[in-house]
């Protein structure tokens, strides 16, 4: 019997008190949420720490402060960057409960996947058009155990919230489930209360919402309305 879906509001801030404002609006209904993290090379546009450098990332990796709700939240870092195996040391020092990696980031992806063993939950997110066999692919060197879940993304245009999700990606989820099934899937990017349950139907585990619910006009309801379809 399949679990509850699991909601996980994203924030893609452009600066850290975005960032504290809207954990501050979640951190009592949800009990994780997904930081979108992007450099501006593998994304077009850079966020927040790589928009504009200030010392509350540097405080966060030094570990004198933690991330804003962090007595009461996980926090699902999805680093959309290139070479991330130079960045993961610091988001784990941060605080991170899962790091997602993305296969078509530029770098040594598998290196990245393999120094994180052990010290947090690691997903793989895949692109709309990057085909599922890539996820065997002998130059990532994946084995099994090494990633614990799949993150497929729902837009084409990734670090951008606010788009359409692509239809094609609900037949995806299927052969993500027939192909990797011990792995639970994430769908990240599109996703809304006019689609959630066609793809908790087709399979996802976990739907990663941003501007769904932070432009709803209601959050609290909204969230409330996805988990309500995902009992």
């Amino acid at each position: 019997m399949k679990t509850r879906t699991e909601i996980i509001p994203a924030i893609l801030p452009k600066d850290f008190a975005e960032l504290e404002e809207k954990i501050g609006l979640v951190k009592d209904v949800v009990k994780t949420v997904q930081i979108d993290v992007c450099d501006g090379q593998f994304t077009p546009e850079p966020s927040w720490p790589y928009r504009k450098h200030d010392d509350f990332f540097d405080k966060l990796v030094r570990e004198d402060e933690g991330f804003p709700g962090w007595e009461k939240l996980d926090f699902e870092i999805d680093l959309m960057v290139n070479r991330p195996e130079e960045r993961i040391e610091d988001w784990v020092k941060a605080g991170a409960t899962r790091i997602i990696l993305h296969m078509e980031s530029t770098g040594d992806v598998g290196a990245a996947i393999k120094a994180l063993q052990d010290l947090v939950e690691v997903g793989l997110a895949l692109n709309i058009d990057t085909p599922i066999s890539g996820i065997g692919n002998p130059k990532l060197g994946i084995t099994e155990g090494d990633i614990q879940f799949i993150q497929l993304m729902g837009i084409d245009q990734i670090g951008f919230q606010g788009q359409e999700f692509d239809e094609k990606v609900t037949d995806k989820i299927k052969e993500v489930k027939k192909m990797c099934h011990n792995y639970p899937i994430s769908i990240d990017g599109g996703v809304s209360l006019d689609n959630a349950k066609q793809l908790m139907e087709a399979g996802a585990d976990r739907l990663v919402v941003g501007s769904a619910i932070f432009e709803s006009g209601n959050f609290l309801e909204t969230i409330a309305k996805f988990k309500k379809l995902g009992h």
